[in-house]
C-alpha cells in the first residue's frame, strides 16, 4: 500500500498547475489519494492501531512503580505514670518511600492473546484504508468521465445547433425566393433557439460536476480545469467467472468482513482466559523513618526510628465467583463472533448479486454500443439525403427536421450507452477490488 500510494502522489505534483493544463486520470487519482478527506480519517485510525501494537510486548514486562512522602507533625502530648507529664508542641517527622515490582506470570495466556489482537487491529487498519481508497477512486474516475459524458454531449448539441442554422438557411432562402413558408422559418429559428438553451444548462452541468470532483481531489471550489480525455475507453472481453474468481481474497468489503470475524474470536479467547488463575511476582523495597524533636518518655519512646528492607513472593487469584461475569461475557463474545459471521455471509451475497447485476449492465451496454455505432452511420446518411432533398425541393421541412432529431437521440443513446459500460466496468473493478493494486 506505501508503495502504491508513493507512485500515485507523485503524479499528483501536476495537479496543482491543472487552471494552465488539462488534467488527467491519473492526476486526479493521485490528488484525490493525497487529499481526501476520509482517506486521511481512514489512515489516522490505522496510524493509532499501530501505536497501540508497538506497545503490546511491554504487557509482558514487569510494572515499576515508586513512591515517597515525608509528613510532619505538632501536636500536644500527655501521659500519665506515676507523675503526669505534659509536653506541648511536639514534632514528629515521618519520611517514607518505597520502590514496587509487580510482574504477571501467568493469566490464561491472555497476554499474548491480546497482542495477537493488537496486530490484527493493524491488519484491519490497513484493510479500511485500502477500501477507502478504491471506494475514493471509483467516485474520482465515475465524476470525471462523467465531465467527459456531459462534454461529449455539448459537443452533440453544438453540432445539431450548426445542423439547425443550416435549416434555417435554407427555410429563409426558399421563403425569400417564394417557394418556403413563414412557419418553416420560425420552426427553424425556434429549434435553433431552444438548442442554445440546451447548451447553456448542459454547460452548467459540467460546471456543477466539476466542482464536485474538486470536492474529492479536496481542491477550492471554482478551481479551473479540463479534462484530458475526450472520449471514453474501456475493457472489452470482460467474463463474469473471471471477475469473480477469488474474490473473497480481493474484495476490500469480504476482506474486511473476514478481518472483524479474526477479530472477534481473538475476544472470545480473552473473555475465556478470565477463567483462568492469575500468578504474579511481586517485590517491594520499603523504607520508613519517624524522627521525633523531643519525647515524653525517653526511654520507651525513641527519638529515631527507622526501618529498611526488600521482601518479595508470588500471589495467585483464582476466580471463584464473580456473578457469573466471566460467563456473561463469553456468551456476549460468541454473539459478536455470530454476528461478525452473519456480517460476512450477507456481504457475500450482496457483493455476488452487485457482480451479476453490474456485468449484465457491462454486457447490455456493449451490445447497445454496437448498435448505435452503426445505426449514427444510418442516420448521418439519411440527413445528408434529406438536406439535398429539401434543397431540391422534392421533400418537406418537416422531412429535414425528423431527419435531424433523429441524430440527436441516436447520439444521446450512443453517449450514454459508452458511459453507463465505463460506470459499470468501474463497479465490476470495484467489487473485484482491482481499482488500486
Amino acid at each position: 500500500m506505501r508503495r502504491i500510494l508513493s507512485i500515485l502522489i507523485l503524479l499528483a505534483a501536476g495537479v496543482a498547475n491543472a487552471q494552465t493544463r488539462p488534467l488527467t486520470l491519473n492526476e486526479a487519482i493521485a490528488a484525490s489519494l493525497r487529499n481526501n478527506y476520509d482517506i486521511q480519517l481512514s489512515r489516522n485510525d490505522s496510524l493509532l492501531a499501530s501505536l497501540n501494537n508497538s506497545y503490546a510486548n511491554y504487557a509482558f514486562y514487569p510494572r515499576l512503580s515508586a513512591s515517597a512522602g515525608i509528613v510532619q507533625n505538632r501536636t500536644q502530648q500527655r501521659q500519665e505514670f506515676k507523675d503526669t507529664v505534659r509536653r506541648g508542641n511536639v514534632r514528629t517527622t515521618n519520611t517514607t518511600a518505597s520502590l514496587n515490582l509487580n510482574w504477571t506470570l501467568f493469566d490464561g495466556f491472555r497476554m499474548f492473546i491480546t497482542r495477537r489482537r493488537l496486530n490484527e487491529l493493524v491488519q484491519l487498519g490497513e484493510l479500511q484504508i485500502k477500501a477507502q481508497v478504491v471506494t475514493t477512486v471509483a467516485s474520482v474516475m465515475q465524476t470525471y468521465y462523467d465531465i467527459v459524458r456531459q462534454e461529449q454531449q455539448l459537443r452533440a448539441i453544438e453540432e445539431q445547433m450548426t445542423l439547425s442554422a443550416e435549416r434555417l438557411k435554407l427555410a429563409q432562402y426558399r421563403f425569400d425566393i417564394g417557394v418556403g413558408v413563414k412557419p418553416d422559418v420560425l420552426q427553424a429559428q425556434i429549434d435553433l433557439n431552444g438548442q442554445r438553451s440546451q447548451a447553456l444548462t448542459q454547460q452548467t452541468a459540467i460546471d456543477k460536476l466539476k466542482d464536485q470532483l474538486n470536492n474529492l481531489l479536496v481542491l477550492p471550489q471554482g478551481t479551473a480545469f479540463e479534462v484530458a480525455d475526450t472520449s471514453i475507453t474501456f475493457q472489452q472481453g470482460l467474463v463474469l467467472d473471471s471477475v469473480r474468481a477469488g474474490i473473497n481474497g480481493t474484495n476490500p468489503e469480504l476482506l474486511l468482513a473476514q478481518q472483524n470475524l479474526v477479530i472477534a474470536d481473538l475476544g472470545l479467547q480473552e473473555r475465556r482466559a478470565e477463567r483462568w488463575p492469575t500468578v504474579e511476582f511481586n517485590s517491594a523495597y520499603n523504607f520508613n523513618q519517624t524522627k521525633n524533636q523531643n519525647v515524653i518518655n525517653p526511654i520507651t519512646q525513641p527519638l529515631l526510628n527507622r526501618n529498611a528492607g526488600l521482601n518479595y513472593g508470588l500471589t495467585a487469584t483464582v476466580p471463584i465467583f464473580n456473578g457469573y461475569a466471566a460467563r456473561r461475557n463469553i456468551q456476549a463474545a460468541q454473539l459478536e463472533i455470530d454476528y461478525q459471521r452473519l456480517q460476512y455471509e450477507r456481504s457475500l451475497a450482496t457483493i455476488n448479486t452487485s457482480l451479476a447485476t453490474a456485468y449484465k449492465d457491462y454486457d447490455l451496454y456493449q451490445r447497445a454500443i454496437a448498435l448505435e455505432e452503426e445505426n449514427i452511420k444510418l442516420v448521418r446518411e439519411n440527413i445528408f439525403i434529406a438536406r439535398e432533398r429539401y434543397r431540391l425541393g422534392v421533400s418537406t421541412f418537416l422531412e429535414m427536421r425528423t431527419a435531424e432529431q433523429s441524430l440527436a437521440e441516436a447520439q444521446n443513446r450512443l453517449i450514454q450507452a459508452r458511459y453507463n459500460t465505463k460506470v459499470a466496468e468501474i463497479e465490476l473493478m470495484r467489487l473485484r477490488g482491482d481499482l488500486v493494486h
